[in-house]
């Protein structure tokens, strides 16, 4: 059994084939997504976070906006860039937004990607500490989020305040209880998973990652995985953790299918450069008939491993078809797959 949940990546653009062609269309299709999701029965609506784009940017408003409009599907990000965050103000919209969704948030975090502009972070105000990199810096931010995030009081409490304040030293509020063991760290490398379970996160791992012993994406990252739930027993941890990946995967089951991604066709992973040195591997997509996926997807191990897959969406199609999209894994592929 998986939880099975969708990842747009919230693309907008002017062009007459996109039915999102402003940041609002963008905005509002996502609530309406996330409503149609839940009642299709799928487990999770996930964003993506890209500043500087013409993608989803500022992703609390949406959080707290599909949190109000429907009740039992979990609402998350895939991933925030950590580099662009002030972690204390971060604890407290993500606080409401959990509080206002009855605590349904599954937060990913991230030193993020290469982005649209050079150090966008930045023109936000943050630059690294004297010896740091900027992953460095989306570390450290990460590990005071963490921190706040459990409502321990920390700031001493004006003497003389405008409101009487509780007993000792104040934390962030709002607090939402529970949301520390919410959150999920995106890891591109072995290393980082293992951080990340050091820390008590749950694991994202997405279509990409470090080409770390040039074997086959799925292959690597099930090692990933296996690396991660070997730190967090390590670790000690009390619960169990989660795990996540993500897929591009489309069932050819109607003429719109056909129309916009043909009969399907054997795909293979992609070796490419996300930073000047770095060597990153791209898992395949999936794409054909049902049966035909049910065989492919059979073999992905880092899909056996993982408790939550991800759907990745072409927002820019719109919400019904979006909608179709999902309905058509979570009718024809996921219960013979024993996902369901």
């Amino acid at each position: 059994m998986k939880k099975i949940g969708f990842l747009s990546f919230g693309h907008w653009t002017p062009s007459p084939q996109s039915q999102t062609r402003s940041a609002s269309d963008t905005l509002l299709q996502s609530i309406d997504l996330t409503v149609a999701a839940e009642e299709l029965g799928a487990d999770g609506a996930y964003f993506r976070v890209h500043h500087f784009a013409r993608q989803l940017g500022s992703p609390f408003p949406l959080l707290a906006a599909a949190g109000a409009k429907t009740k039992r599907i979990e609402i998350g990000t895939a991933v925030i860039d950590m580099r662009y965050e002030n972690p204390l103000y971060m604890a407290e919209d993500a606080g409401a937004a959990d509080l206002i969704a009855g605590g349904r948030l599954q937060l990913g975090i991230s030193r993020g990607s290469p982005e649209q502009v050079i150090d966008g972070w930045r023109y936000f105000g943050y630059a690294p500490a004297e010896g740091e990199t900027d992953a460095d810096m989306a570390r450290r931010h990460a590990e005071v989020f963490l921190d706040v995030l459990r409502g321990q009081g920390f700031a001493e409490p004006n003497p003389r305040p405008m409101f009487p304040n509780p007993p000792g030293k104040l934390r962030i509020e709002p607090h939402s209880e529970g949301l520390r063991e919410r959150i999920w760290w995106g890891a591109a490398t072995n290393a980082t998973a293992e951080w990340a379970a050091k820390l008590g996160m749950n694991l994202q791992s997405s279509t990409l990652k470090f080409d770390e012993t040039g074997e086959p994406f799925h292959i690597q990252q099930a090692q990933q995985i296996r690396v991660y739930r070997e730190a967090w027993k390590a670790a000690g941890h009390e619960r169990e953790p989660r795990v996540s990946v993500s897929r591009s995967i489309f069932a050819i089951v109607d003429d719109r299918d056909r129309a916009y991604f043909g009969s399907g066709s054997r795909e293979q992973d992609q070796i490419g450069f996300i930073e000047e040195n770095t060597r990153a591997i791209f898992g395949r997509g999936y794409t054909g008939e049902p049966e035909t996926l049910i065989k492919e997807l059979a073999k992905d191990e880092a899909i056996a491993e993982a408790d939550t897959l991800l759907l990745t969406v072409p927002n820019q199609l719109g919400v019904e078809y979006n909608a179709h999209v999902l309905e058509a894994i979570l009718k024809y592929v996921a219960p013979e797959l024993g996902w369901r």
